[in-house]
């Protein structure tokens, strides 16, 4: 540790231990400040991935996709983003978060606003491949970026926080898709699946230009806090930092535990994906035809989502025991899983069980969040952040032809939410047994 960081931690100390500043009240601060525009953002970027499952049934009509076709082309915006993931973080960790989240977010509204112009299936795929590359970096960034400015105690609920945007992005996004492609379709000649890509995009570009005059790159920067506050926080965030950590991507990748992460958040994707590309599909499928509410229906399982997500992130950062909370989320999960495929025909049965699945997975990738910086640091977090998330990802390519293609084959989906739910309870298994000691221990 250099002289001037003893400085700052003896300062720091002081300033604690006079009562004149205290963590939680520094971190408080930092949260209000920087946790807002991130989460706008997040929503964003969630409802840009979720809003092809309500363009689904409109824009297969207009070009005539399968199933399989329309999951392929669902999967390889995955395919873009894991090709140029670790990259992509890996420049971020060079040129500073700021510029380019800012980057990110403007080259993937554009592409995604680009939809407007897709008018065959290759064009489709080329252009679900682009946003996907484009986008490539954005989550492993914002979530290396919070390590830079919230202690270790607290990243359960400011992951939380985080991903609680894209709760919110299934709670208004469902319905808002619903109103636009019932009510917007051919306004100025232009088709419903048409607005929703520019409405979803557009906003993009200019909160990448927010994110470029607002947020700020190093504690030292943050004009919003005194020189005691800053002292405060640095200090917070260096005393909980991981000891002995890859500080590159190749000594993460070789810290025992790190590739098991990979393969735990490759089959929560699976599920995620499960939910977020198939919902509207299952409850179309169970009865309901009318747009508007079918998403309705579909913003239910991201309620519960966010209800619990908020919930767990208070109990896990209580607990300090982070997996076994990752794996009851699994479970649960699980169960929503298998009670969609049993209850696939009965319109309340299923709603209950999406419920269920959704309280499960989408409140599980937010409390996973809170295990690799535990692992890694610097560089390591950047790079490993980002190639975990990669890894994760291919989840995101396995699960919408894997489902896609059994209900080509089978006729029916029931089949591929069982599948899902399996691997929901094997992924348990893992982070409950699987795990090192070091993720498995009480913080």
């Amino acid at each position: 540790m250099s002289t001037k960081s003893i400085l700052a931690a003896a300062a720091a100390d002081q300033t604690l231990s006079s009562g004149a500043v205290t963590e939680a009240a520094v971190v408080r601060k930092a949260a209000w400040r920087i946790m807002p525009l991130i989460m706008i953002c997040y929503l964003f970027a969630f409802f840009d991935r979720i809003n092809i499952s309500f363009a689904k049934f409109q824009l297969q009509g207009d070009l005539g996709l399968s199933d399989t076709a329309y999951g392929l082309g669902a999967s390889l915006f995955v395919v873009g983003y894991v090709l140029f993931e670790v990259p992509s973080n890996m420049l971020l960790y060079k040129v500073g978060a700021r510029r380019w989240i800012a980057r990110i977010m403007i080259s993937w509204g554009i592409a995604t606003a680009a939809m407007v112009f897709v008018n065959s299936e290759w064009q489709f795929y080329g252009l679900r491949f682009l946003i996907g590359a484009m986008e490539a970096g954005f989550a492993p960034g914002v979530l290396y970026y919070l390590t830079l400015w919230f202690p270790t105690s607290f990243r359960g609920r400011v992951t939380s926080m985080l991903f609680l945007a894209s709760a919110f992005a299934g709670l208004f996004g469902a319905p808002f898709s619903g109103l636009i492609l019932s009510h917007m379709d051919g306004v100025v000649g232009i088709r419903g699946w048409h607005w929703l890509f520019m409405l979803g995009g557009a906003p993009c570009v200019l909160l990448g230009l927010v994110v470029l005059s607002q947020l700020k790159d190093r504690i030292e920067d943050a004009k919003w806090l005194s020189t005691a506050e800053q002292a405060v926080l640095r200090n917070s965030i260096t005393q909980t930092a991981p000891h002995g950590a890859g500080h590159s991507l190749w000594a993460a990748i070789r810290t025992p535990g790190f590739l098991t992460l990979g393969l735990v958040y490759f089959l929560i994707q699976i599920a995620s994906y499960g939910l977020n590309f198939w919902a509207p599909h299952l409850i179309r499928s169970a009865g309901t035809q009318n747009p508007t509410v079918i998403g309705l229906l579909t913003a239910i399982p991201y309620v519960c989502g966010a209800i619990s997500m908020v919930v767990v992130g208070r109990m896990s950062d209580a607990s300090g025991q982070r997996h076994k909370f990752v794996a009851g989320l699994l479970i649960l999960a699980a169960l929503g899983f298998f009670s969609a495929g049993l209850f696939d025909t009965q319109k309340h049965m299923l709603e209950l069980a999406l419920a269920v699945l959704g309280a499960g997975v989408v409140a599980s990738i937010p409390a996973f969040w809170a295990l690799p910086p535990k692992l890694v640091t610097g560089a390591g977090a950047a790079g490993g952040i980002a190639l975990i998330n990669t890894l994760g990802q291919l989840g995101g390519i396995v699960s919408p032809v894997m489902v896609g293609r059994i209900k080509d084959v089978t006729g029916s989906t029931t089949p591929a939410m069982y599948v899902i739910g399996g691997l929901a309870l094997l992924c348990a298994l893992i982070v409950l047994y699987g795990l090192p000691q070091r993720l498995r221990q009480k913080e």
